[in-house]
């Protein structure tokens, strides 16, 4: 081989090194964070995302879905960020499974149960109870095997003596989200959802007595495989913080009990 086509192929290995690592004068990538967040979250969550893209120039893409379907995808090996939960009870096991960052894991407010109908509703209520009139005929709740808003309702219904009466009444939908929805449409006349989807919405809403079922404890954390660990710490951070609250708490992610 000629010293000519050495000093060629020298080169070309040299601009094909450059031209991968971005070059001296070219820009980063900019950073995206994906989080995977609960459904109930989603009003709440778009606001932040706003925010917090405002304030750090880092851009927020949401998953959302079941909490119980959200942790199933992590530990398959979901490309994640952040994990933000409806209850700690699906947070706990994946820091046990060393897939979220322990020292990342941060409550951020208290769930709370609602009956919700849109506004105009043909058939109102205004307590567990009215769910046995013979006029409800359908009730929308989310799956209680992946949703903890789901495990919450027909732990009410159960306390409240209701479960047996109202099973055949009901539509289960995949999140709570779609459970708000199949009242939106029609479809049902009523759904038990988290507070915050409630508020999102607009609608007419009425809490579920918080003695009827296990108190719901929202929690997010980092998760551990994610190529951006200081961003999404940040976001953490921020959810928690003081303009993050003060977002979570206008859709009624609320510190205490409902006013």
């Amino acid at each position: 081989m000629t010293a000519r086509v050495v000093f060629f192929l020298v080169g070309v290995a040299l601009v094909v090194s450059v031209v991968a690592c971005g070059g001296p004068g070219a820009q980063a990538r900019p950073v995206e964070l994906t989080v995977s967040a609960a459904s109930h979250l989603a009003f709440a969550f778009q606001e932040l995302g706003g925010q917090f893209e405002q304030a750090t120039g880092v851009a927020v893409r949401y998953n959302f879905g079941a909490t119980g379907v959200l942790a199933q995808q992590i530990e398959q090996g979901a490309p994640v960020d952040v994990f933000a939960a409806a209850h700690i009870a699906f947070v706990e096991p994946l820091v046990a499974q060393g897939l979220l960052v322990p020292d990342t894991v941060a409550v951020y407010g208290v769930g709370y149960l609602v009956l919700w109908q849109p506004e105009g509703a043909p058939v109102q209520v205004g307590s567990l109870d009215d769910l046995a009139r013979l006029e409800v005929q359908r009730v929308a709740i989310a799956n209680p095997d992946y949703a903890p808003y789901g495990q919450a309702a027909r732990e009410a219904l159960r306390s409240a003596g209701l479960w047996e009466l109202i099973s055949p009444k009901l539509i289960v939908g995949a999140s709570v989200r779609q459970a708000l929805q199949y009242a939106e449409a029609g479809h049902a006349d009523v759904a038990l959802v988290a507070l915050p989807l409630a508020v999102g919405a607009g609608g007419r809403w009425v809490s579920v007595p918080q003695e009827l079922y296990t108190p719901l404890k929202p929690a997010l954390a980092v998760v551990a495989s994610s190529p951006a660990q200081a961003a999404a710490r940040e976001f953490v951070r921020f959810v928690v913080g003081p303009r993050g609250r003060a977002v979570l708490q206008e859709y009624g992610v609320l510190p205490e009990e409902i006013p």
